[in-house]
């Protein structure tokens, strides 16, 4: 009677991969951008950082340790508790506050981002059953409380000297909000400055796309997500803010356009890092293509008539769809293999 059973659902499938490797693998795909983000906005990134991590990480153990009797008979269990949540620790709170990190942008006070990665991982993951039963991405619903509750509006230009003579700082609404959507003139950013993030006002770790870029193809590689994913959001959204910008009075179709709309905002690191999310997004390949696609029409539709950057509303959004996409567009089950017609005998 000691040996507990455990019991779950089909298929069992044997493999080397787990939850906590594949999170780890997320984590280092996300040091790149943590750490131009770092290089661009000096020891303020750092700290939002830090204080982002270790409160998603601290508001996990409170709560495990609250829930599994930590406290109970004069905490005469408490090392038992700890013992067992370090067994179970996945990585997954680690990625939440350093995703929620990476999507804010420096200014904001550290409280405020410790709020955010509390309300995250506790009332967004943790309420809901903890790692793989919660209904929307944690980082995405932390970053949209926030923005609510705090304002979040006013962006630092990444640069890099500004690091070292901390004066020449000017905040004011990034190339997204400013340019593409508002229509202003003379503040059109080159390609390459987009690219690298230099004078781009944004997010801590939204700016530099050639970091975004790395932690794509290593999250290939390793085969955590699949390559057209953020593709077909990014290059679709794309398209059809372009499409939209030209039905404005006295605009013209420019395809080349495509590129700023892909490079400003947080339209790369959404799609790479936070909708490519497993917990909550659809588990087949055609209820996936549906996801993205909604995605990008949602992106441009939202961005070119509020004039705001709005990902991480639309990938909060369309993760309460997913249960429905997933109901109605059934995947193949597992093991099935489609049965060859027999050639009829002459």
């Amino acid at each position: 009677m000691n040996n507990s059973i455990v019991i779950s659902t089909p298929p069992h499938l044997k493999s080397r991969r787990t939850t906590r490797g594949i999170m780890l693998d997320v984590v280092i795909a996300l040091l790149p951008a943590a750490i131009a983000g770092i290089v661009f906005f000096g020891w303020k990134a750092l700290v939002i950082e830090l204080v982002s991590v270790a409160s998603a990480v601290a508001a996990e153990f409170v709560y495990f340790f609250i829930y599994n009797g930590g406290f109970k008979n004069k905490c005469k269990n408490a090392l038992d508790v700890c013992k067992k949540w370090v067994a179970q620790f996945d990585l997954t709170s680690i990625v939440t506050g350093l995703i929620l990190a990476l999507i804010l942008p420096s200014t904001v006070n550290w409280y405020e981002v410790l709020i955010g990665a509390v309300f995250a991982i506790v009332i967004v993951k943790m309420l809901f059953g903890g790692t793989g039963r919660n209904l929307v991405n944690p980082a995405a619903a932390g970053r949209v409380m926030m923005f609510l509750s705090f304002a979040l509006t006013t962006y630092v230009a990444a640069n890099i000297e500004p690091i070292l003579l901390e004066s020449q700082l000017f905040t004011g609404a990034t190339h997204l909000s400013g340019y593409l959507l508002q229509g202003q003139t003379g503040a059109k950013i080159e390609w390459l400055d987009l690219f690298i993030g230099t004078g781009v006002a944004g997010c801590i770790g939204e700016t530099c796309k050639l970091a975004l870029l790395v932690g794509y193809l290593y999250l290939v590689v390793r085969k955590v997500i699949k390559w057209w994913q953020p593709l077909l959001y990014i290059v679709l959204s794309a398209f059809l803010s372009v499409c939209l910008a030209a039905t404005a009075e006295g605009a013209s179709f420019d395809i080349s356009l495509m590129i700023d709309y892909a490079l400003s905002g947080g339209l790369m690191f959404g799609a790479i890092f936070m909708a490519t999310d497993y917990v909550t997004s659809p588990k087949g390949v055609y209820g996936q293509i549906v996801y993205y696609v909604a995605l990008a029409v949602l992106t441009s539709l939202l961005r070119f008539y509020t004039k705001i950057e709005v990902v991480s509303f639309v990938i909060l959004l369309m993760n309460l769809v997913v249960p429905l996409i997933d109901t109605y567009i059934v995947r193949k089950p597992f093991g099935y293999k489609r049965e060859k017609k027999q050639k009829e005998d002459k």
